[in-house]
C-alpha cells in the first residue's frame, strides 16, 4: 500500500513594509539660521549708526540713561542684586556646566556650539567697545560703552542654557533667560554704565554669534527642523505678546524723546525717556529670544541609520 506524504503547511506571506521615507531637509531649513545671523549683525551695524554716529539718536539715548531717577527700594534692590551678580566668574561656570552637560547627553556638537556662541559674542563685544569711536553730539562726552558687555554675557549664558537642555525644556528655560537677560541690561542703564542702544546692540551680537553656531550644527545633521513642543509654544506666545506691547511703547517713547530733544524741550520727563528706554531693551530681548527657540527647538533629529521594514 502507498503512503500519501502529507501536504506541506501553508505558510502565510506578509507583504514587505515599504521602507519609510525620510523627510528631506529643505533649502529653508539649512540657510535660515545663517540668515539670522547676518540680519542680527546688520541690525547691530545699525543700530550703531543711529544711536552712535547721528546727533538726535545719541540725545535721545543719553537722555534715556540720565533719566534713571527709579527709587523704588525693592526695585532698586533687584537692580542691584542683579548687576553684582552678573560675574565673569559665575558666567564661565555656568557656561562650563552647559558644555558638560551637553558632552554627557553625547551632544558634542551642542557643547561645541555653546562655546562657540559664548567666546564668540563675548570677545566680539570687548573688541568692539575698545575699538569703536564715539563722537561727541550730545555735549555728553563719555568714553566709548557699545555693545554692553554685561548684557551680552547674560544672554549668552541663557542661550547656551536652552541650546544644551532637551527640547522639551528650552521654551521654558527661554522665558526664565530672558527675563534674567532684560533685567541685567535695564540694570546697566540704570546704573549708568551703558545706554539702551548699548544693551540692544550686545543681545544682536549675541544672537549673531548663537544662529552661526545652530546653522554649524544643522551642517552636520540631515533631517528637516521639527515642530515645536506645546510648552515652547507658549512660551513663544508670551513673549510675542510681550515683543509687540514693549516695542509698541518703545517706538512711542523714542519719538517723544526725540520730539523733546528737538522741538518741544522738556516735553517728557527723565524717567518717561529712561521707561522708554526700557520697553526697548525689552522688546529686543523677547525677539531675540523668540527666535533662539525657533531655531534651537526646531533641530533637526541625528542621523540614525534607516531600519527596513519586517516580514
Amino acid at each position: 500500500m502507498t503512503a500519501v506524504a502529507p501536504r506541506p503547511a501553508r505558510v502565510s506571506r506578509v507583504p514587505a513594509r515599504p521602507r519609510a521615507s525620510r523627510p528631506r531637509r529643505t533649502l529653508w531649513d539649512t540657510a535660515s539660521p545663517l540668515l539670522v545671523s547676518i540680519l542680527a549683525a546688520a541690525l547691530a551695524v545699525a543700530v550703531y549708526v543711529i544711536f552712535i554716529r547721528t546727533p538726535l539718536g545719541q540725545l535721545a539715548d543719553t537722555a534715556a540713561m540720565r533719566g534713571n531717577d527709579v527709587d523704588h527700594p525693592r526695585v532698586t534692590e533687584v537692580l542691584t542684586r542683579t548687576l553684582n551678580a552678573t560675574q565673569l566668574a559665575s558666567l564661565a561656570l555656568v557656561c562650563l556646566l552647559a558644555a558638560a552637560f551637553g558632552a554627557l547627553r553625547r551632544r558634542l556638537d551642542l557643547s561645541v556650539a555653546a562655546t562657540l556662541t559664548v567666546v564668540g559674542a563675548n570677545l566680539t563685544a570687548q573688541l568692539l567697545k575698545a575699538r569703536l569711536d564715539r563722537p561727541d553730539l550730545d555735549d555728553f562726552p563719555a568714553p566709548n560703552s557699545f555693545p554692553s558687555g554685561h548684557t551680552a554675557a547674560a544672554a549668552s549664558v541663557a542661550f547656551v542654557l536652552v541650546l544644551v537642555f532637551p527640547r522639551a525644556l528650552r521654551g521654558t528655560i527661554a522665558l526664565i533667560g530672558a527675563a534674567y537677560t532684560a533685567v541685567v541690561a535695564i540694570a546697566t542703564v540704570w546704573a549708568e554704565w551703558h545706554r539702551p542702544s548699548d544693551a540692544v546692540a550686545g543681545v544682536l551680537i549675541v544672537l549673531a554669534w548663537g544662529s552661526l553656531a545652530v546653522w554649524g550644527v544643522r551642517l552636520r545633521l540631515s533631517g528637516p527642523t521639527r515642530p515645536l513642543h506645546l510648552p515652547n509654544r507658549l512660551v513663544t506666545v508670551v513673549l510675542g505678546i510681550t515683543a509687540a506691547i514693549t516695542a509698541a511703547a518703545g517706538v512711542v517713547g523714542l519719538v517723544a524723546v526725540a520730539l523733546s530733544e528737538r522741538v518741544f524741550p522738556d516735553f517728557v520727563s527723565g524717567k518717561y525717556a529712561f521707561l522708554a528706554g526700557a520697553a526697548g531693551i525689552v522688546a529686543f530681548v523677547a525677539g531675540a529670544f523668540i527666535i533662539w527657540v525657533r531655531l534651537t527647538a526646531g533641530e533637526p533629529p541625528a542621523s540614525r541609520p534607516a531600519t527596513g521594514g519586517t516580514r
